[in-house]
């Protein structure tokens, strides 16, 4: 099996790298800064043009839409700015959906293809806790991305899946999160090899309970 995992630098993404690769599959991690193997800012059209030449031909099994980043944690209402969200919705949005769109074409060469966008519980309407208004809404957002995608694939046989993973204790989830970054990667690794055309469109925790919208 091809997996294309983006954002396979650190945390949960450098995780279920290792797990996919020790299960013996061939993975193509990428990141902004090279240090995963392949260059690749998602939010950058002709990064993401060049990635797709440069694995042309080669169908993708799984793609992991893994990348994404977290700018206003602990963040005032008065400290936002249009540059935090610029930059949370370029990464987290804009970001899956270039993603998929530039490898569509590998997708559709594989035998059952599927697409894994990482969301988080912060994406569903049922939780309004307050704050974390960028990262909230750009993940709900990537949560519709999927949802719809679901939609618009089924007929060619992908599936879809959206993934909270977990509370996890990383950079970005903070040392005080419930679970290890193994944890969360081996739970969701789990949920991708079970996603079908008859359960796309999914919103699933990494242990495999229905998460609300």
């Amino acid at each position: 099996m091809h997996v294309v995992i983006t954002g396979a630098s650190r945390g949960i993404g450098k995780e279920m790298s290792k797990q996919l690769c020790d299960a013996g599959h061939d993975v193509t991690g990428t990141s902004r800064d090279h240090s995963s193997g392949v260059r690749l800012d998602v939010t950058d059209p002709g990064q993401q043009a060049r990635f797709a030449a440069q694995i042309k031909d080669q169908p993708v099994d799984l793609l992991v839409c893994n990348a994404g980043v977290y700018l206003d944690k602990g963040m005032a209402l008065e400290d936002y700015t249009a540059e935090v969200w610029g930059k949370s919705l370029a990464a987290n949005v804009t970001g899956v959906f270039l993603t998929v769109q530039a490898l569509l074409p590998n997708l559709r060469l594989a035998q059952a293809p599927k697409i894994a966008i990482i969301s988080s519980q912060m994406a569903s309407h049922a939780r309004a806790p307050g704050g974390s208004y960028a990262y909230r809404a750009s993940k709900a957002a990537a949560l519709n991305i999927g949802r719809n995608l679901s939609t618009d694939l089924k007929p060619e046989g992908i599936a879809v899946g959206i993934y909270h993973p977990g509370w996890v204790r990383t950079d970005m989830g903070g040392e005080e999160g419930d679970i290890t970054v193994e944890e969360s990667a081996s739970g969701l690794i789990r949920e991708f090899d079970v996603l079908s055309v008859e359960t796309s469109g999914c919103f699933h925790t990494w242990d495999g309970r229905i998460h609300a919208y």
